[in-house]
């Protein structure tokens, strides 16, 4: 394998990407808990902003 297909084979491990999707799965969880409609919605919004913000967690130890 060369210098080149290894680094494309890593690219889809890079921080910034999966940080701002976790940021935008944490946003979305807020959103979740606020809405006033539908209870099925409010009850996964905790879980939501859990996972976006464990995956925040461990994406911030990918490399740049």
């Amino acid at each position: 394998m060369s210098s080149l297909e290894h680094r494309q084979s890593r690219r889809w491990l890079r921080r910034g990407p999966w940080e701002n999707g976790c940021t935008v799965l944490i946003c979305l969880g807020i959103v979740m808990l606020m809405q006033p409609f539908w209870l099925d919605v409010y009850t996964w919004s905790f879980c939501v902003i859990l996972g976006g913000t464990v995956g925040f967690v461990v994406c911030s130890h990918f490399r740049d």
